[in-house]
């Protein structure tokens, strides 16, 4: 099995354990409760972080989806390996925030970098590629956007992306960052550009880590849901689900059934709550539909297989943003830094040290 065979796998047992992340916060707002804390010099000048070891901070159900995902998926395949996967001590914070409280994860030391995810996702998706980074000799940070993940007290008001804009701005301040990168996927990427954008004291390069929302058209798996009378990013039955998973993965992992039973109950049970926030967000479908004044350096990075983006808006955004970087990633969808972790770290990186 070669390394990005094992980088890979980890990153989709991530995926396993992150996908009921936001059901499980509704009941576990620990805030990192019943892990060890960190030492004081290794995050001197830091809020409160604790150690996670990689694991997310959602507790005990959270760890079980873990070792399901692993011995459903992937026990096999680390067998024939005496290399275990890729792993790093992952710090848990919190910041109050504006009424509500947002959580991250952090680790390394070095540059910083942000890395935002997309639509109804978590800060657990960018866990392979966070130890990545760090271990190349950045401090690598990925938040729960407020209003996802464990960043749940947040109004529904809040879930407008120019809100978005300014609560990231709060808590990059409340963290005391003057200097830093910006890596996103989907949604995030459309909140970095309209943050490098307004705030752009301070952001040494943009990484859009797969397509942002708003530069074109959706594939037409996507239109074809919808025309249908589904939204493929709020399954309520497994068939939608399957759907998802086929739109977001190039190669489609499985899922375990408590998962899947997880995932579907919460869509059903807050449908409301789900559906305006995709209604939100969609009021943003064309803002980036127009040239970007952004004078930072950026990476385009768009999955071949993209089933939400067609890889053809790809060429769109790079005429949008004269001299950027453009790179098509080979068999990854809409999530490359899950799907392809090491794929996507080995691009990432060099642009981030500024050879890109």
């Amino acid at each position: 099995m070669t390394i990005a065979s094992r980088v890979r796998a980890l990153s989709l047992f991530i995926w396993l354990a992150s996908l009921i992340v936001s059901v499980a916060a509704l009941a576990l707002r620990t805030g990192g409760r019943g892990v060890s804390r960190t030492s004081a010099a290794r995050l001197r000048g830091r809020p409160a972080e604790a150690s996670t070891s990689g694991f997310p901070a959602a507790g005990a159900t959270i760890k079980a989806v873990w070792l399901l995902g692993v011995l459903l998926w992937g026990g096999a395949a680390l067998a024939d390996t005496q290399v275990a996967p890729p792993a790093c001590e992952i710090a848990a914070g919190s910041l109050p925030l504006d009424g509500g409280v947002v959580h991250y994860s952090r680790a390394g030391q070095g540059p910083t970098v942000v890395l935002l995810h997309g639509l109804f996702a978590q800060r657990q998706q960018w866990h392979a590629l966070l130890c990545a980074l760090a271990a190349a000799g950045f401090d690598a940070l990925a938040p729960d956007l407020p209003g996802f993940g464990e960043s749940t007290d947040f109004p529904v008001t809040d879930y407008d992306l120019e809100h978005q804009v300014d609560l990231l701005h709060r808590f990059i301040g409340g963290l005391g960052l003057r200097e830093f990168a910006l890596a996103a996927n989907s949604m995030g990427g459309t909140i970095a550009a309209l943050y490098v954008q307004r705030h752009p004291r301070g952001v040494r390069r943009l990484a859009f880590v797969g397509p942002p929302l708003g530069v074109v058209d959706w594939a037409p798996g996507v239109r074809q849901a919808i025309q249908d009378g589904i939204n493929p990013f709020i399954p309520i039955d497994d068939n939608q689900l399957d759907l998802e998973l086929r739109l977001l993965f190039a190669t489609p992992p499985p899922v375990p059934a408590p998962v899947r039973e997880a995932l579907i109950k919460d869509y059903v049970a807050r449908n409301r709550h789900y559906q305006q926030v995709w209604d939100s967000v969609n009021l943003y479908d064309r803002v980036l539909d127009r040239p970007l004044k952004v004078s930072v350096p950026v990476l385009i990075l768009w999955g071949e297989s993209d089933g939400i983006y067609p890889v053809a808006g790809a060429k769109t955004l790079h005429r949008r943003l004269p001299g950027s970087t453009r790179i098509t990633l080979p068999g990854a969808g809409h999530l490359p830094m899950m799907e392809r972790p090491a794929e996507t770290a080995a691009v990432l990186i060099p642009f981030l040290r500024g050879r890109r």
